[in-house]
């Protein structure tokens, strides 16, 4: 308990800190070209783009039911696995101070520290929730953050009901005008909803709903 108790502290100062600062997502790079968080080409149901409780502030999230099941790293980088009593979630780490988040896999096939590319497996799309939560069918709860060091990035043994508030408010980089494996996403008006624009051609599907994830 006194662990849990000073890495929350912990990550309290570097949140804190990362409030603090009004410019503190600038310090990110560019946004990186992002591949789809599986194999693109398949049907895919997308539940739409929301914050990260589905409720209030930064909308930083989009769910994703791939056909096959599989959820895959959208970029290179560093896995960082977030360990809490339930059990364990992915991050990754990306260059210029970005990670994208991965919640609910079962299955998981990758270790902390573990260098990954593009499209490397991760585990299978579930209903996991090892640090709180919930989930009503299996998917990806895929997520966009901005670290502005390593220490805010620790978020081992913290609930998920504060990653997904207090954490997403401080460090969430939203999802809406990012281009995913091609494609533009945009938020809505409500929680769950927006559209995903194929830049290729032009076709845009609504949110929530199912779609081929054509490159």
């Amino acid at each position: 308990m006194v662990n849990l108790f000073l890495r929350a502290a912990g990550l309290a100062a570097a949140v804190t800190a990362a409030v603090g600062l009004a410019a503190a997502p600038a310090s990110a790079a560019a946004f990186p070209a992002l591949a789809w968080p599986f194999d693109a080409g398949q049907q895919v149901y997308s539940a739409g783009v929301h914050s990260d409780d589905g409720g209030t502030g930064v909308k930083n999230a989009v769910d994703f039911s791939p056909a096959d099941g599989t959820a895959r790293a959208a970029l290179a980088g560093t896995v960082r696995l977030q360990h809490c009593a339930g059990g364990d979630w992915v991050t990754v780490d990306h260059p210029g101070g970005w990670r994208t988040g991965y919640y609910h896999l079962e299955g998981i096939q990758v270790t902390d520290g573990e260098h990954v590319e593009a499209g490397a497996v991760l585990g299978s799309t579930g209903n996991a929730l090892p640090c709180g939560g919930s989930s009503t069918g299996a998917h990806v709860h895929f997520t966009l953050w901005t670290l502005p060091d390593a220490a805010a990035g620790d978020w081992d043994g913290v609930a998920f009901a504060r990653i997904s508030t207090t954490v997403a408010a401080a460090l969430g980089e939203p999802i809406d005008g990012k281009t995913l494996g091609g494609w533009r996403l945009a938020e809505g008006a409500k929680q769950y909803s927006g559209t995903a624009t194929h830049l290729a051609d032009g076709t845009v599907v609504q949110l929530p709903g199912r779609f081929r994830a054509i490159p």
